[in-house]
C-alpha cells in the first residue's frame, strides 16, 4: 500500500461485521452531534443554516474517505466563523465560495509537496493567542440570539457587537435568555454526569419541542431563514471573479492555515485516544479536496473537528467508515426531517455555541503559559489582542513574525565562546557517557541543539518505540541549548505518555536557559523533583535506586505494605 494512500483503503483489508457495528453506532451518534453544530456555525458565520449541514455532509464524507486518519471527523468548525463572517460581509457568498476553493487548492499543494509537517512551525503561544481570540469572537457573535435582542444587523467587529449589545439591553427576551442559559447548564451537567448522552442533542430536541408545544415567543430558523430545504444538496457552480483572486488570497491563506493546523491537531488528539498514527500529508490532501468540493454544493470551509472526532472515538469508532456514516446520517436527516428544522430556536443554538466557544479557548492552558518567559507571554497576548480587535489574518501574520524573531533571539542568546580550561574538562567528566555503563533496564535519549517549535516532532524517536522501551528512560539534555513553550509542552506530553505506560522518566544535564524555563513552568510536576538530575552520573545512580525499589516491591509487596 503506497504511503500516501487513504487510511480507508488500509482499514478495509481487515474489515468485518464487528467493526461495522462499532462504526455504525459511532457514526450515527456523531451525525446527531454534528447537526446542531453545523447549523450554529453557519448562522454565526452570517449564512443560512443549510450551508453548515451541506458542508458537514460533503466534507464529512470526503475527509473520512480520502484522509490519513482512521477516526478523524471533518466538517465546519468554530475556527472559521470569524473569517467567514468577514468575507461574506465584504464580498458576499460567492466571494466566500471562491475563498474556500482557493484555500482547498493550497491545502492540496501542501499535502502533495510533503509539507504536512510544516504546520508544526506555528509555535504554541501563537496558536493559543488566536484560539483564545476566536473563542471570544464566537461568543460575541451569539449575543443577539442568546438574549433574544431585537436587532436587524450584527456588526462585524468585536467592539461594534459589544456596543450593539449594551445599546439594546432593553429588548432582551426573558424566554430566549432562559432557553439559552438553560441549554448551557444542560450541556455542562450532561458533560459531567451523563457523558454518553450528547448534551447538545438534548438541548436541540428540548428547545424544538418547547417551541412546538408551548408556542414560546422566540426566534427560530423558520422565522429568520424560512426553514431548511428538503432534499439532496444541489450542485451549483459559484460565480468566479478573477479580479477578486489577489484580494482574497490573504483570507484564503488564513483559511488554509487554520484548516491545516486544526485538522492536524485533531488528528494528533485522535492518535492519542485511539493508539493510531495519522499521515499528515494524506490528511491535508483530503482536507483540500473537501474544501474544493464544499462550495460546489453551497457549503462552508471545513477542517478536522476535535470535539466530533473525540466523540467518534468514545462512541467506539474503529475505521473511517464511522465518519462516512456520520455524513450519511446528516444526509438522511436532510431528506426526512428537514421540515421540522423551522421550529429549532436560535436561542438553543446560541447556548450550544457558547459552550463550543468556551471549549475552543483552552483556557486551562493560560496559567501554564503565564509561567513562561515574558517574550512568550508577549507573543501570546499580542496575537490574542490582534485577533479580537483587529483581524485574524493580521494576528496570525504578526504572531508568526514575532515568533520568528523570538526564535532567532533564543538561538543567538545560547551561542557562547569560551576558553577550555582544566576546570571545564574536570566539570565535564560527570556528563560524559564513554566511561559509564548503561544497564539493560535503562534507555538514554539525548536532545541535541535548540528544542524549539518546528523541531518538536523529533521526539517521535521516543514515542514510536514506546512499548519496546525498558522501564526507565533518561533524557540527556546536556546539549539541548534552548527550549521554548512548544518544546516544553512536547516534553510534558512525552513524560505523561511514558508515565501512563508505567515507566519512570529521569532528566539530566539541562543547561541554564532550559533549566530556568522548566523550573519556572514547574516541569518537575510531570517527572518528580527527585528525577531531575545535574548530570548523567547522578541520573544513572537515580535509575539504579528506582530499579531496586521497583524490583523489591515486585518481589516482596507485603513487606513494603507492612513497612508503610
Amino acid at each position: 500500500m503506497p504511503s500516501w494512500a487513504p487510511k480507508l483503503f488500509q482499514c478495509l483489508r481487515e474489515y468485518d461485521r464487528r467493526k461495522f457495528a462499532h462504526d455504525l453506532i459511532a457514526g450515527v451518534t456523531v451525525g446527531l452531534v454534528a447537526l446542531p453544530l453545523a447549523m450554529a456555525f453557519a448562522i454565526a458565520s452570517g449564512v443560512s443554516p443549510q450551508s453548515g449541514i451541506y458542508c458537514a455532509v460533503i466534507t464529512g464524507f470526503l475527509i473520512s474517505a480520502l484522509g490519513g486518519s482512521t477516526t478523524q471527523v471533518g466538517g465546519p468548525t468554530g475556527a472559521f466563523v470569524v473569517v467567514v463572517y468577514g468575507i461574506v460581509a465584504k464580498y458576499g457568498i460567492d466571494g466566500l465560495f471562491m475563498c474556500t476553493m482557493m484555500a482547498g487548492v493550497m491545502l492540496v499543494l501542501l499535502g502533495l509537496t510533503g509539507m504536512g509537517a510544516a504546520v508544526k512551525f506555528f509555535p504554541r503561544p501563537v496558536v493559543m493567542g488566536f484560539t483564545n481570540g476566536i473563542a471570544i469572537l464566537i461568543a460575541s457573535t451569539q449575543l443577539r440570539d442568546f438574549f433574544g435582542l431585537r436587532v436587524q444587523h450584527v456588526p462585524g467587529d468585536f467592539l461594534g457587537r459589544l456596543e450593539m449589545f449594551f445599546r439594546n439591553l432593553n429588548t432582551i427576551s426573558p424566554a430566549a435568555t432562559a432557553m439559552a442559559a438553560g441549554g448551557v447548564l444542560i450541556i455542562i451537567l450532561f458533560t459531567k454526569y451523563l457523558k454518553k448522552v450528547p448534551g447538545s442533542i438534548v438541548v436541540l430536541l428540548g428547545g424544538t419541542l418547547a417551541v412546538m408545544l408551548l408556542k414560546l415567543p422566540v426566534e427560530t430558523i423558520g422565522t429568520r431563514f424560512g426553514g431548511i430545504p428538503n432534499g439532496m444538496p444541489k450542485l451549483d457552480l459559484p460565480a468566479f471573479r478573477l479580479d477578486l483572486v489577489p484580494i482574497l488570497f490573504s483570507s484564503a491563506f488564513t483559511i488554509a492555515m487554520l484548516g491545516a493546523i486544526e485538522s492536524l491537531m485533531s488528528a494528533v488528539v485522535a492518535d492519542r485516544m485511539s493508539g493510531d498514527k495519522h499521515n499528515p500529508n494524506t490528511e491535508l490532501v483530503a482536507q483540500g479536496i473537501a474544501n474544493i468540493a464544499s462550495p460546489l454544493f453551497g457549503g462552508l470551509p471545513a477542517t478536522g473537528a476535535i470535539a466530533r472526532t473525540a466523540t467518534n472515538i468514545r462512541s467506539g469508532a474503529k475505521t473511517p467508515i464511522a465518519g462516512i456514516i456520520h455524513a450519511l446520517t446528516l444526509l438522511a436527516i436532510l431528506l426526512v426531517a428537514a421540515p421540522l428544522a423551522k421550529f429549532i430556536p436560535l436561542a438553543a443554538l446560541a447556548g450550544i455555541l457558547m459552550v463550543v466557544a468556551y471549549n475552543i479557548g483552552e483556557w486551562s492552558e493560560i496559567p501554564q503559559l503565564l509561567k513562561l518567559t515574558k517574550a512568550d507571554i508577549s507573543v501570546w497576548f499580542i496575537t490574542f489582542l490582534l485577533t479580537v480587535f483587529a483581524d485574524l489574518t493580521i494576528a496570525v501574520e504578526v504572531g508568526m513574525v514575532l515568533a520568528a524573531l523570538l526564535f532567532i533571539r533564543k538561538v543567538t542568546a545560547t551561542t557562547t565562546v569560551s576558553e577550555v580550561t582544566d576546570e571545564y574538562i574536570e566539570y565535564g567528566r560527570v556528563h560524559i557517557l564513554q566511561d559509564k555503563s548503561i544497564p539493560d533496564y535503562v534507555a538514554v535519549f539525548r536532545i541535541h541543539g535548540p528544542f524549539l517549535f518546528g523541531a518538536t516532532d523529533k521526539i517521535s524517536e521516543v514515542t514510536d518505540r514506546l512499548h519496546q522501551l525498558p522501564p526507565i528512560i533518561i533524557l540527556r539534555l546536556r546539549n539541548m541549548t534552548a527550549i521554548d513553550a512548544t518544546g516544553l509542552v512536547a516534553l510534558e506530553d512525552l513524560a505523561d505518555k511514558l508515565h501512563a505506560t508505567g515507566r519512570t522518566v529521569i532528566l539530566c544535564g539541562a543547561m541554564d536557559q532550559p533549566s530556568r524555563l522548566m523550573h519556572q513552568a514547574e516541569f518537575e510536576q510531570h517527572v518528580g523533583r527527585e528525577n531531575i538530575c545535574a548530570n548523567i552520573q547522578e541520573a544513572l545512580a537515580r535509575a539504579a535506586e528506582v530499579y531496586r525499589a521497583t524490583t523489591e516491591y515486585v518481589a516482596h509487596p507485603h513487606r513494603r505494605q507492612s513497612d508503610s
